[in-house]
């Protein structure tokens, strides 16, 4: 499942350069909007049905396209579709930055997230193709530019706003995205040339195979686990830290960055770990039992270390990096890479976009926190069996062979 490790600059340094390039693009334009809608509404209405609208649309782009990306891929090819999505999250990004009123902003966000759900698929197949040897290594490098891409904007985006408007605050990350334009072409200009030509080992099909496969249903879940802690604690643990805890809106703020703070090093060591030292096992009871555990402190002692809970719940979402390492490491070649990576993000955000509903519709019906508490600890033992199941060191080709005969 690992090749001979080789220099990591060695004949693939445009592709260490857009890899990183890609993910800081992928998060940037994602995390800049939300921090200024205020500004916007300034300058036209933005009805709440539209707010809730751009809150929703991340995991359903990003569950839609991860359906419809390996199809792409198969089409396409890997450096050519990365261009393409690229290329349309650029315009989109421009595109929003000059939004005339609400609709506009809605469709220029959704265009641009659809992208983003495209290249969210592609990057563990893009470290399987160019690091094969660097799987581990790889995807802790771009995990945490994606976490430090999520982090930077919501702490600039309102000082740039003030000091030049919510189009330049917006529409600056537009950079970053069409710089990442420059290795890719380069890229699919090379691979066009038979310089990087890989056949396709895949059999048509295989999305469909993966739904009869264990390990895609163990990554699967635990990628979704992952997700729907992330999603709602960004939707509702401001609100719920102000009611529990009694501390005052700004400390719930703060308290929501260190949620998200907790991402960066579990960005940079999990990957490290489960592909050196094959902790996939341990890392998951970590995350399971750091999530209850908050949850326990918040329902039982929630004033007694409001910060820990936080850290011990920012803690559970380690299973983000540790299913995208896994993409890799669970696949012969980036062709059975991009059908994984699809299926596990599809089915993974269709789940992550519910809950959030769930768990305040759960709030409005009891008028506490106490039965979604609990909805999420379900949802968080859940991740013990599946991350088990996707621990198995088994290829999902050696996995059908083993259940179904010859993979191709």
């Amino acid at each position: 499942m690992s090749s001979p490790a080789r220099p990591l600059w060695r004949g693939r340094t445009l592709a260490l350069v857009g890899i990183v390039l890609l993910a800081f693009s992928l998060r940037s334009g994602v995390a800049s909007l939300s921090p200024i809608l205020d500004h916007i509404a300034a300058d036209f209405p933005l009805p709440e049905w539209v707010v809730g609208l751009l809150g929703m649309a991340p995991p359903v782009c990003f569950a839609v396209f991860g359906i419809l990306t390996p199809r792409f891929e198969r089409r396409f090819g890997l450096e050519r579709l990365v261009v393409i999505a690229l290329t349309v999250a650029t315009l989109a990004m421009v595109g929003r930055s000059f939004a005339v009123g609400a609709l506009t902003l809605l469709l220029g966000t959704v265009v641009m997230f659809a992208a983003v759900g495209v290249g969210n698929v592609l990057l563990p197949p893009l470290v399987k193709k160019y690091f094969p040897d660097r799987i581990g290594l790889m995807t802790a490098v771009f995990s945490t530019t994606m976490a430090v891409a999520t982090l930077l904007p919501p702490l600039v985006a309102v000082p740039v706003a003030d000091a030049a408007g919510w189009r330049v605050s917006l529409g600056m990350w537009v950079v970053f995205s069409a710089v990442a334009l420059v290795p890719w072409i380069g890229l699919l200009v090379r691979t066009q040339r038979g310089e990087a030509d890989d056949l396709d080992e895949s059999p048509p099909g295989i999305f469909a195979r993966l739904w009869r496969l264990p390990v895609a249903w163990g990554l699967t879940v635990s990628f979704a686990v992952s997700a729907v802690v992330a999603y709602t604690s960004f939707a509702w643990l401001p609100a719920l830290l102000v009611d529990l805890t009694g501390v005052d809106p700004a400390a719930a703020g703060v308290l929501l960055s260190l949620f998200a703070a907790m991402g960066l090093p579990a960005s940079l060591l999990v990957p490290m770990l489960v592909s050196r030292f094959h902790a996939v096992r341990v890392l998951v009871v970590v995350s399971v039992a750091s999530g209850l555990l908050a949850i326990a402190g918040l329902l039982l002692a929630p004033t007694a270390a409001p910060w820990l809970w936080v850290v011990l719940l920012g803690a559970c979402p380690l299973l983000f990096p540790l299913v995208l390492v896994l993409l890799g490491l669970r696949t012969r070649t980036h062709e059975a890479s991009v059908a994984l990576s699809g299926f596990v993000q599809s089915v993974g955000y269709a789940i992550a976009a519910v809950f959030p509903l769930a768990f305040g519709v759960l709030y409005d019906l009891t008028d506490e926190w106490v039965v979604p508490l609990w909805l999420l600890a379900f949802v968080i033992a859940a991740a013990i069996p599946a991350g088990f199941v996707a621990a198995r060191p088994r290829t999902v080709e050696e996995e059908w062979e083993r259940r179904h005969g010859p993979w191709s």
